[in-house]
């Protein structure tokens, strides 16, 4: 999509009138709780959990809605790492939608929590639990929309597919990738809302962005790694293995990679500064109209506008030496890659060995990247997003955005289906404690975003009307 394609959406976007399907009946709040209090309540990291008892907790919630066993398919490579996939049967005079989230989540040791990360405790107006954020919280809003227009008799004018999957924080068995490859008749849709990304920004519980991811960073691991002949601690020399690599992963450091626009990105500094203060709008339109001084103020004043602009590589892990009385022979480091979509992993390659400036330090790929091309920004998916935002959260702007993470999206989109990354949960802007310690979201926006989600999935599967499903 040209940015003049972009543009024009904006603006078409912007005379939508504001109308919304009828109001349908409340979702089922205590519903909702206890589904996300079971998946918190289940450990499914990859090396110390499973995804299994997850999916089977949600299949029969499913089954117990009244869905028919033949609609509610729990499969997946191993015992331990399922997915579930659910199918609400529409009219089918449009083909079916796809609404991904994930079930495994990042490890948490209980050491490093002031609470039991897989209890979901409700504290000081927060939820805090192990994927409360990333991202159980969808997983459960999903799970509950399904159920909810079930018991409503709801029949959309397509059918409507859930997958909750495995694999997606890391492992060889990634539920999507597995679903494409084993049983893509299960997921095949038109397009995918993916809970996993486009998060609704909020400050102090107001949302003032609504963000729609239509592309992703690209994710790729370099491992640095330096040998040396070692010898004994006591006759310690100069050309010392670790100091080798600290010293480059310093240099490293400092480099950084030129800042540049890409049409998604241009359009959500257009469109985000909306809803900033002034001299933080004032900064973002100079952004989008190319400036570099700009570019180079909202770098260093904000790490997201920093990943936002440019391709990024930082150190993760440092591993060295083998023994405490003994010279280091082999140094490790593992550095991290999030490249704009169109980055080139040849010329990240060879700026990263420019900055390390030592040939004795050696690169290679670790993970290799996977690129995926942009969503369309489509009036089917954007309008019905443009009007329940104003109707929800008045003033919020509705932002194209890209993903500085990765998701498994990426996967989808390379598969030929678009993918909008659209969680109805709004977060704090400067408290994103996703893959970290004490993992929270506020109660309300959990409650907020399943009554955006409520609202959402039948304006995307009503035909624009709520007559037409059928109720």
């Amino acid at each position: 999509m040209t940015r003049g394609q972009i543009v024009a959406l904006t603006l078409g976007l912007l005379a939508v009138p504001r109308t919304l399907p009828a109001q349908r009946a409340a979702p089922d709040s205590a519903v909702a709780r206890a589904i996300f209090a079971e998946l918190i309540g289940l450990n499914s990291t990859h090396d110390h959990g499973s995804t299994g008892p997850a999916a089977r907790a949600v299949a029969r919630r499913l089954l117990a809605a009244g869905y028919p066993a033949k609609d509610v398919q729990v499969v997946g490579p191993n015992p331990g790492h399922l997915n579930v996939v659910a199918r609400l049967r529409g009219t089918r005079a449009r083909k079916p939608i796809l609404l991904l989230a994930h079930l495994d989540v990042v490890e948490a040791l209980r050491a490093d929590w002031s609470m039991n990360p897989f209890t979901l405790t409700e504290k000081d107006g927060y939820f805090y639990g192990r994927g409360t954020s990333d991202i159980k919280d969808m997983a459960a809003i999903f799970t509950t929309v399904l159920i909810d227009l079930k018991k409503q008799g709801f029949r959309p004018d397509r059918d409507i597919i859930l997958a909750l999957t495995a694999g997606e924080e890391g492992g060889d068995d990634n539920g999507v990738q597995w679903l494409l490859a084993h049983r893509r008749d299960l997921i095949d849709a038109v397009y995918c809302i993916n809970g996993d990304g486009g998060d609704p920004l909020a400050r102090q519980g107001k949302v003032y962005a609504r963000n729609v991811q239509a592309s992703e960073k690209v994710y790729m691991d370099l491992r640095l790694e330096v040998h040396n002949p070692g010898g004994h601690s006591s006759l310690p020399v100069k050309d010392n293995a670790i100091y080798r690599l600290s010293a480059a992963l310093t240099r490293l450091s400092a480099f950084e990679f030129p800042a540049r626009l890409n049409e998604v990105t241009r359009a959500y500094f257009e469109r985000a500064a909306a809803a900033e203060p002034p001299e933080t709008a004032k900064q973002m339109g100079l952004v989008a109209a190319g400036d570099t001084g700009a570019m180079r103020r909202l770098s260093e004043a904000s790490p997201f506008s920093n990943a936002q602009l440019r391709t990024t590589c930082v150190a993760t892990r440092l591993e060295g030496g083998h023994a405490n009385n003994a010279l280091p022979q082999t140094a490790t480091a593992v550095v991290n890659c999030r490249m704009l979509p169109d980055e080139r992993k040849d010329e990240v390659l060879a700026a990263v060995r420019a900055a390390l400036a030592d040939s004795a330090v050696a690169v290679t790929v670790a993970q290799e990247p996977v690129p995926s091309p942009p969503s369309p920004l489509t009036p089917e998916v954007l309008q019905p997003i443009e009007r329940l935002t104003a109707a929800l959260w008045p003033g919020a702007a509705v932002v194209p955005s890209m993903e500085t993470g990765a998701t498994d999206g990426l996967y989808l989109r390379n598969a030929g289906m678009p993918v909008y990354g659209v969680s109805g949960v709004p977060l704090d802007a400067n408290d994103n404690r996703a893959h970290g310690r004490d993992e929270r979201i506020r109660v309300e926006a959990f409650y907020a975003g399943l009554d955006y989600m409520e609202q959402l999935v039948p304006a995307l599967t009503s035909g624009g009307s709520p007559a037409a499903a059928g109720r």
